[in-house]
């Protein structure tokens, strides 16, 4: 069962739910928007022959740099990078998020895989956003960009999330592949 706009904020009145910064206006029919925060995680220019390694810790971090405290995001043409929500969420034990794009980016020629947020999971929200346009696309922080859509599980979930994103705060880059 999706979560209409009266559930979620009877939800955050109770602190079942919690999403901090909070404003009613991110507050939709059926889901929450998120606003992008003030960092973006971006691919370093690599030499040519380089091979990304998903199982190695150290050449995940060292294909990456991440620029905190910016007062715009330029996202280059068919260019990939990391973004991060501003808010940071508390889900409950019974209710599982479903993270998608806000049409409006999707039609200027962005596209962002979806991210499912478990169960328990505490914490901001690492967004993978690809620019498929030939141009560059500007962005600024704390505009409205991700858009959540929260769906009642059936019963509370016996092992709640506590994986490695866990309590994350601002871009987490992603973490070595396991085996």
């Amino acid at each position: 069962m999706i979560l209409s706009d009266f559930d979620l904020m009877n939800m955050i009145k109770s602190k079942r739910l919690i999403v901090d910064p909070f404003a009613e206006s991110i507050v939709r029919e059926n889901g929450i928007d998120f606003r992008l925060a003030d960092e973006i995680g971006r691919h370093k220019h690599m030499q040519e022959g380089f091979v990304m390694e998903p199982t190695d810790k150290d050449t995940i971090e060292s294909a990456f740099e991440i620029e905190r405290g910016v007062k715009e995001i330029i996202v280059g043409g068919k260019e990939q990078v990391l973004l991060s929500t501003n808010e940071f969420i508390s889900m409950p034990d019974d209710v599982v998020g479903f993270v998608e794009l806000r049409s409006t980016w999707a039609r200027h020629g962005l596209s962002m895989p979806p991210t499912i947020i478990d169960a328990g999971f505490k914490g901001t929200i690492t967004l993978e956003v690809i620019n498929n346009a030939p141009y560059k696309i500007r962005l600024k922080p704390m505009s409205r960009f991700a858009h959540i859509v929260f769906i009642k599980a059936t019963s509370r979930v016996e092992n709640a999330y506590q994986g490695g994103y866990n309590s994350q705060r601002g871009v987490r880059l992603p973490k070595p592949v396991q085996e």
